[in-house]
């Protein structure tokens, strides 16, 4: 019986025979059917998952970041068209979006922080003198290069002593932040190095004999200092560099379409016809085009040596941040210290007496006092230290980097203690300005012994308050070529591009430096303020106890008057 199912169903009836014959084909079919779904789903999803060549969107619009205030012959505004931006990298990426199709668009940003800006999205491009450097190439990728050139030796005319590289040794010398001029004089030794964030200001400083020598690219050289009248070249090229368009990691597909449109730019003669334009067609880079032609694949590149390692270990960043703080804290610190204390000073000098002659002086110089006031406050303290440094050399007045700074913040400061000092005058009963004149004193006299003593006590603790915001702001002085805590963390970030992890170094040695003057500031408040002191001489007599509440928390004690019942 079993064995006739078992075959097929043969014991069974014919009808039922026949029935399970359907069922069976039914289920083979199904089963099949199913099979090949999952052959196909499975296939799809392999597909799906499988590395593809990234495909190149069709590009709309090439957004390309740059820096308009770094100045000629790179991108800059028209002067007879301000709304216009001209130089010969715009005209590169007219050209760019030209052969790819597209329109292009201008982005600003920063010099130092395009690389970041372009990981992060802000465009699609960066292109503005970029060196190819393998900091930079851990980073971000490059196309081939789409210029190359050298730096330039730059001096006042009445320099005798400056005639190539090794004769800046002993001397004061001007470049940009994360250049290759910087990386070659720092290699020097012996060179004191300014770094400055603009190109036009190291030349200013040069004129103004505020530094020896400028070295600069030489694009950068022929537009700025050639033409200043006061100075000359001097010294054989030094170094070599090589720009290039930086592509984010990701981008192969945009980096490999933008390569092929330099190399037919570099082979129809476009881009020679733009560097004549503008004057900066030179060996170095018909020498780069003869070698990118002749080889289209990406050339060895000459690059400066200084690399940064990168490392991967939680043990080997801490040892890489031990290795930055002597730079922070032997050099950052101390002129940090020293630009807040000197400003401070000046800022409490200048208020009290701007405060006073608000007050006491005649009409006409009372409403000098508070037109100073108002101005310096009403203005942002960017712009003071702009005119102090960069605006009084052009009517003769020149301070050096640290005066500057000083006098920028001491001023500025100046204008919030007046007003500071003026509250604390006012808060002095009138009663004691008529006593101490009904004594015989003069004006001066009772300001000098009775009203300015008491107004202090009263202004110290706002004043210990602004002198840790001086601290802080102290961080500006950095535009003017003060190498303080930021300017130093911006050196150190611009070429390590670890803005992470030493913004966060610099802002705890900032809060560490800052702590004390906070407890201090919290301890004269308690200690000075009138209201919360008692009438027993703070705890020296009556009561065991008396005048004393912990941080300023809770009732104060009763007086020995009011234990004996008095009224």
């Amino acid at each position: 019986m079993n064995a006739g199912m078992n075959a097929g169903g043969q014991g069974l009836p014919t009808a039922w025979r026949a029935r399970a014959d359907f069922n069976d084909a039914a289920a083979i079919w199904w089963y099949n059917a199913v099979k090949h779904f999952l052959l196909v789903l499975l296939a799809a999803l392999l597909l799906a998952a499988a590395p593809r060549p990234a495909v190149a969107a069709p590009l709309k619009t090439l957004t390309w970041g740059g820096d308009a205030e770094g100045g000629a012959p790179y991108v800059f505004q028209d002067p007879n068209h301000p709304e216009r931006l001209i130089g010969f990298e715009v005209d590169i990426a007219r050209a760019l979006a030209a052969r790819l199709h597209c329109k292009q668009r201008f982005v600003q940003n920063e010099w130092d922080g395009l690389v970041l800006a372009l990981k992060r999205g802000d465009f699609d491009i960066a292109m503005n003198g970029i060196e190819i450097t393998k900091p930079r190439e851990r980073e971000v990728n490059f196309t081939i290069p789409y210029y190359a050139t050298t730096e330039q030796i730059s001096v006042r005319k009445s320099n005798t002593t400056i005639h190539n590289l090794n004769d800046l040794r002993g001397k004061a010398v001007g470049t940009l932040k994360a250049s290759l001029a910087q990386h070659i004089l720092d290699k020097m030794g012996g060179v004191h190095v300014v770094l400055y964030d603009g190109q036009i200001n190291a030349y200013e400083d040069l004129v103004d004999h505020r530094i020896d020598a400028v070295l600069l690219d030489w694009p950068i050289a022929i537009y700025y200092g050639k033409p200043l009248k006061q100075l000359k070249f001097v010294g054989k090229p030094v170094g070599y560099m090589e720009y290039g368009i930086a592509v984010r990691k990701r981008d192969t597909a945009l980096l490999r379409r933008l390569n092929i449109a330099l190399l037919a730019l570099m082979r129809n003669g476009t881009l020679e016809k733009i560097y004549k334009k503008w004057g900066l067609w030179n060996i170095q880079t018909k020498t780069l085009f003869a070698r990118q032609l002749a080889r289209p694949r990406r050339s060895e590149l000459s690059r400066f040596t200084h690399e940064v390692v990168q490392h991967e270990s939680f043990m080997a960043r801490m040892r890489q941040y031990v290795s930055y703080l002597p730079m922070l804290l032997g050099v950052g610190v101390p002129m940090t210290f020293a630009i807040s204390l000197c400003g401070m000073a000046v800022a409490v000098s200048v208020g009290l007496i701007a405060a006073l002659m608000k007050l006491y002086a005649p009409r006409p110089i009372a409403f000098l006092a508070r037109a100073y006031i108002e101005l310096v406050r009403g203005t942002p303290l960017l712009i003071q230290l702009y005119l102090i440094y960069y605006g009084l050399p052009s009517v003769g007045i020149r301070f050096s980097p640290f005066v500057a700074a000083v006098l920028g913040l001491g001023l500025n400061y100046a204008a919030y203690e007046a007003e500071n000092y003026r509250a604390g005058i006012q808060s002095v009963p009138r009663g004691q300005m008529e006593a101490s004149r009904s004594l015989g004193m003069t004006q001066f006299q009772a300001l000098r012994h009775v009203i300015v003593p008491q107004a202090i006590r009263v202004v110290i603790p706002p004043v210990t308050n602004d002198f840790i915001s001086l601290l802080k702001d102290s961080s500006i002085v950095s535009v003017i070529t003060m190498v303080e805590l930021t300017k130093v963390y911006s050196e150190l970030a611009s070429v390590h591009y670890d803005y992470i992890g030493l913004g966060l170094m610099t802002a705890g040695i900032y809060f560490i430096i800052g702590l004390p003057f906070v407890y201090l500031a919290r301890y004269l408040e308690r200690r000075l303020a009138v209201d919360k002191r008692s009438g027993n001489g703070g705890g020296k007599s009556g009561a065991p106890g008396a005048g004393r509440r912990w941080f300023g928390v809770g009732a104060k004690p009763a007086t020995a008057e009011v234990e004996a019942g008095a009224p």
